[in-house]
């Protein structure tokens, strides 16, 4: 069996190796390879999904290697259902990124594509990571490549927001590391032997006078990455200053590092615990989207608008995956993959405005669509498409988390509804003032509508936000045996 796994966290290794004896100067080439080497990882990730076996639960392509035996700690990776989405996403989404930055960043260009390749393995590793040590290993590596990505990159405050971006995250993750070694002992002192390997882990009952704390220590680590209200404060600075491919690749993937995180670990380690916090995480992730609505609608930026709008997007994420059934969890999991690529495009989509205009107040703007017409419809269909309108992936996704929401609680529906109607109100608003109306700027009235380049990045993400709203069993159908197996053990 071909090592997909492996192959996947070294090729952008190796990327990043080969970029360091490129010449400085020579900043077409940097792009050219950072490009080739994003795209023959998505194309092994096609592979990878292509091959996946839809009707097992069980870890798939797995490998394993001992790496430190005398802690029970290995190199072990597999995929399954519930990780196998968003190992294509990251592939796919990076692709958009190294071609998004083609022509907004011209500084550092070779340390910028190394740090981003980098970036792409460590992610990888977290989805495919079977190991509680190598999983943290790689939770944290993301965290650098990040934070420079920002504070190099970034815009205006960018150093304050990547040492706060380091700050809440940095505490999320010590925290896990102390209640995964709480976890690994207790399982040692249960059977006798010491191993960081999840599927054996899971095979022993955690007692429950423990599952209670572990359950809040991984849950406030990974609700800090998701980012959950009251744990999001991080995140509008981090994307407000963040160069726009690092926007897109923190809405896209690494906010879903925190919900992966509930239900590869929260959920079937601590089963118990889980329908107890239940409620509570339900209630949260309620606030969220009605908050990160209602806070969405007074921004005078575009980027904070759409960073504020991940809150209440992540919040549906939350509900259906907590709802405990399968049209919930199945829909929080496609939802995850919704959100990275509406998000994500919405980004991109300001970042080449603000690339042609040097700024993002909603108030700078008006009438772009009479002198960007293509720019406007490419914004208006991906707007729609976080909207949730029928019959793009937005609507897929929400319709099966508020099904699964009433079955668990007609009130979560009804209240999870508003965030919809609200996400309505302020895109649609937001649209009005900066693409409709007269040009009453002279600076906007020379403004250059879309490249070809630009052209092609949006139409690849565009393909995928139709595909999803109209033939969605493509994407749903590989996560069903999984999401069934996590069911039977949560319930």
């Amino acid at each position: 069996m071909l090592a997909y796994l492996s192959l996947l966290i070294v090729l952008p290794l190796l990327g990043a190796l080969v970029l360091l004896f490129v010449p400085r100067q020579n900043n077409d080439a940097v792009r050219w390879i950072a490009l080739a080497t994003t795209l023959v990882e998505l194309a092994i990730s096609v592979a990878l999904f292509l091959s996946f076996r839809s009707d097992s639960a069980a870890a798939q392509f797995v490998e394993r290697v001992p790496w430190i035996p005398q802690l029970g700690i290995s190199y072990y990776v597999g995929v399954d259902g519930l990780s196998l989405l968003m190992v294509l996403l990251t592939a796919f989404l990076m692709v958009i990124a190294i071609g998004g930055s083609w022509a907004g960043i011209t500084e550092r260009v070779k340390e910028y594509h190394i740090i981003f390749l980098i970036l792409e393995a460590a992610v990888i590793g977290v989805f495919v990571a079977l190991d509680l040590f190598l999983f943290y290993v790689f939770w944290e590596f993301t965290l650098i490549p990040m934070a420079f990505l920002i504070g190099i990159w970034g815009h205006g405050r960018r150093v304050y927001a990547a040492v706060k971006f380091i700050l809440f995250t940095m505490f999320g993750s010590l925290l896990m590391l102390v209640s995964i070694l709480a976890l690994v002992f207790a399982h040692r002192d249960a059977t006798g032997v010491l191993t960081f390997a999840l599927p054996e882990i899971l095979k022993t009952p955690v007692p429950l006078g423990l599952q209670g704390l572990l359950f809040a220590a991984f849950a406030l680590a990974f609700a800090i990455k998701v980012p959950m209200f009251p744990f999001h404060t991080w995140l509008p600075d981090a994307h407000v200053e963040a160069p726009t491919a690092g926007s897109v690749i923190l809405a896209g993937v690494l906010l879903k590092m925190g919900t992966y995180g509930f239900i590869r670990f929260n959920m079937p380690l601590f089963p118990e615990a889980a329908r107890s916090f239940a409620p509570l995480l339900i209630v949260l992730a309620i606030i969220g989207i009605i908050y990160g609505a209602i806070v969405s609608a007074v921004q005078r930026d575009v980027k904070s608008l759409v960073a504020f709008s991940s809150v209440s997007h992540l919040g549906f994420v939350m509900l259906g995956l907590f709802a405990f059934n399968a049209q919930g969890m199945s829909g929080g999991i496609l939802q995850m993959v919704n959100h990275g690529l509406s998000t994500g495009a919405l980004f991109l989509l300001v970042g080449m405005l603000y690339e042609r205009r040097h700024t993002r107040l909603i108030a700078d703007f008006g009438g772009i669509a009479k002198v960007m017409p293509i720019f406007a419809a490419f914004f208006l269909l991906v707007m729609f498409s976080s909207v949730g309108l029928p019959g793009l992936n937005g609507f897929v996704g929400e319709f099966l988390i508020l099904v699964g929401a009433f079955q668990a609680n007609p009130w979560y529906a009804a209240f999870a509804a508003t965030g919809v109607v609200l996400s309505a109100i302020y895109l649609l608003w937001m649209y009005q003032r900066v693409m409709t109306g007269e040009v009453t700027k002279p600076e906007n009235a020379a403004l250059k509508d879309l490249s070809a380049r630009e052209i092609a990045l949006l139409v690849a993400l565009v393909v995928f936000i139709i595909w999803i709203g109209v033939y969605p069993r493509t994407f749903l159908d590989p996560i069903q045996a999984s999401v069934t197996n996590l069911l039977n053990v949560v319930r």
